[in-house]
């Protein structure tokens, strides 16, 4: 597993975003990354009830991750952004019972 597809300790946020390249948009390399740890690392646990935040927990140290679309009026919700979130926050937004 190389860097991309893992998290370090101390990182508790990730935010991507769209960069401007001629006339199109690109994904710079967060959002890459969040790709690959979502795709190839963390455990999907649940998605609230709007389906657009996803519960995921990381299977090295056990922490939750809350996947959002936090520019909800850009087109597909725009860059993602992956943040920690307490075992509590994730029992109240998700329903979820640990």
């Amino acid at each position: 597993m190389s860097f991309i597809d893992q998290l370090k300790n101390i990182e508790t946020e990730l935010n991507g975003t769209w960069l401007k390249v001629d006339d199109k948009y690109i994904q710079d390399d967060n959002c890459i990354r969040i790709e690959s740890l979502v795709t190839n690392h963390l455990k999907k646990i649940a998605t609230d009830e709007s389906g657009w935040d996803t519960l995921f927990q990381d299977p090295n140290d056990n922490r939750f991750w809350v996947l959002t679309y936090p520019n909800s009026n850009w087109h597909g919700g725009g860059p993602p952004t992956l943040k920690t979130i307490t075992l509590a926050d994730a029992q109240t937004k998700f329903s979820i019972s640990k």
